[in-house]
């Protein structure tokens, strides 16, 4: 039984419930609320605040500078792709102009070579047909001539008798006839 003495006397000089929540500290609770709020409001105002507003305002002076230097920038690139697309393209309507100058120059030279090249070719087949003329005229009288002695040589053979040169000639003439 003295063990229940005990206990009763611990809960006795501890009081019911958690400190914090015993309504006779509610005073000195609230002072010191105050108190700690009170010095977080000034250590918030005098050193924190500016130091979060001078870093916002750098921030934004940073970010509104890269704004206008990608800007800037933008520009810049907008003008050097003009400045190099205009030669470019002048260069290339220059190169088209000269493509053209040389297609209708190297069109011309083909037909003026064709032209000559068909003169050309016009008057080496004139020669030809004419020395083949000129063959088949010497070839004519040659077989006329062969003909002709074979005619006295053959007649001589086949009757033994001998006939003119003339009258071979006539033989043939009469067999190119009919």
């Amino acid at each position: 039984m003295q063990e229940a003495p005990a206990t009763t006397a611990t809960t006795e000089a501890a009081g019911p419930g958690f400190p914090p929540f015993k309504p006779e500290s509610f005073p000195s609770q609230i002072f010191w609320l105050v108190i700690t709020m009170a010095l977080l409001f000034v250590v918030m105002w005098r050193f924190a605040g500016p130091r979060i507003n001078a870093t916002l305002s750098n921030r934004r002076a940073m970010i509104h500078k890269d704004i206008e230097t990608a800007q800037e920038n933008k520009r810049k690139a907008e003008q050097a792709t003009v400045a190099y697309e205009t030669p470019l393209f002048e260069a290339r309507e220059r190169a088209r102009a000269m493509n053209n100058e040389y297609r209708d120059k190297a069109a011309a030279d083909i037909k003026k070579a064709e032209e000559q090249a068909d003169a050309s070719a016009e008057k080496v087949t004139a020669e030809a047909e004419a020395r083949l003329a000129k063959i088949r005229a010497e070839a004519k009288g040659h077989i006329v001539q062969a003909a002709q002695d074979a005619t006295v040589e053959i007649v001589s053979r086949l009757t033994g008798q001998t006939i003119s040169a003339e009258d071979a000639a006539a033989a043939v003439r009469a067999t190119q006839e009919s």
